[in-house]
């Protein structure tokens, strides 16, 4: 069988870092290896610096960004938990999807999709929730949301509320401060700005949100307390086995992370915001529209309207036949008519944004 080999600028996953893929061939190791855990260990520690956190429960579950949400609402959500969640995209639905099916009463709070999470009409929707939950960056429609601010905001009513913000499409694209802002919970994806497959959900659960979890969660797999004893060892100091973990897979992002933290994470955020200013600048120059809000569109990625007469399920094949390019259909009711790109991790450079740039420029007429 062919390799086939593509420039993944969709909304996920994009291409890996080189060092992340090497990882993957490196010998498979036992998941209580002595130097598997070393690198467990270190590739937490990593986590937490991209996070922004001291969390001690910060970890890589093994999943994708979506088990992360489960995790995140299974250990904190009881029958009748009051739980305000903003929706301005698909991400922040099925948000209200997962709590909803835990037993939370979900106060929803729709945003037009495109524009960003508004504070003042998230603190309005419920006097005193248990949990307030939000998208940093909307993979669906290319928005970023001020999630320190909604945090500072919810904690300067109740200290007691717990936060929970997805990152899955910003955690190594857009400066984390969790510890800083006061987000309780956290969880990503491995497979966008970080440069790594897809198959890991990173994960970070602050002392406030293990004073209020669940004890005895309905799912044994998504366990903190069960995951906990293993990944960083129960009351006595020892490993204790729960699941096989995903060792390559952790190796992978072990290495990704590296890649990372050794060129700097101000100068990979730059080097993301530099690449979406570029992509961004050049549909303009093209006629193209832009989706999201002025002032809340995501460099890493950038939605933007199908130009009228044109078909985007044709633009997008050609681009992946004649060029090796994949870029993303919209979400919803939006589906035939926006297209997303992204640019993340290894692909936020000049030459990508050129590239696809000069496609579309060819394609478009």
């Amino acid at each position: 069988m062919a390799l086939v080999d593509r420039v993944l600028l969709g909304p996920g996953p994009g291409n890996p870092y080189p060092e992340a893929t090497l990882a993957l061939a490196a010998p498979l190791l036992g998941h209580l290896d002595p130097e598997f855990l070393r690198i467990l260990d270190e590739t937490c520690d990593r986590l937490r610096t991209v996070w922004g956190t001291a969390n001690r429960r910060t970890l890589p579950l093994s999943g994708t960004g979506s088990l992360g949400m489960e995790a995140a609402f299974v250990n904190t959500v009881r029958p009748g938990t009051i739980a305000v969640i903003g929706v301005n995209g698909l991400f922040g639905h099925r948000m209200c999807e997962v709590a909803a099916r835990h037993g939370a009463q979900v106060v929803r709070v729709d945003h037009e999709w495109g524009a960003p999470i508004d504070i003042r009409r998230m603190l309005d929707a419920h006097p005193k929730p248990d949990l307030v939950a939000a998208v940093h960056a909307e993979t669906s429609t290319g928005v970023l949301s001020d999630i320190g601010g909604l945090a500072e905001a919810v904690h300067a009513r109740d200290e007691r509320a717990l936060v929970i913000a997805d990152c899955v499409t910003s955690i190594a694209g857009l400066p984390l401060n969790l510890d800083e802002w006061g987000v309780d919970i956290a969880y990503a994806g491995t497979q966008k700005c970080l440069g790594v497959a897809p198959g890991l959900a990173p994960f970070t659960f602050s002392e406030r949100a293990w004073e209020q979890r669940v004890q005895r969660p309905s799912s044994w797999y998504l366990d903190l307390g069960l995951i906990g004893d293993y990944v960083s060892g129960g009351a006595g100091g020892g490993r204790t086995y729960h699941h096989t973990a995903p060792t390559a897979m952790v190796a992978s992002l072990h290495a990704g992370l590296g890649r990372i933290l050794e060129e700097g994470l101000p100068a990979v955020h730059a080097r993301h915001r530099a690449a979406g200013e570029q992509l961004q600048d050049g549909l303009a120059e093209l006629g193209l529209k832009l989706f999201a809000a002025d002032g809340h569109r995501l460099p890493q990625l950038t939605t933007v309207w199908v130009p009228e007469g044109v078909d985007s399920a044709t633009v997008r094949t050609r681009l992946l036949h004649d060029y090796g390019i994949e870029i993303g259909a919209g979400v919803g009711e939006y589906a035939t008519r926006v297209w997303r790109i992204g640019l993340m991790g290894p692909n936020a450079t000049p030459a990508k944004p050129a590239l696809v740039l000069a496609a579309l420029r060819s394609l478009l007429g």
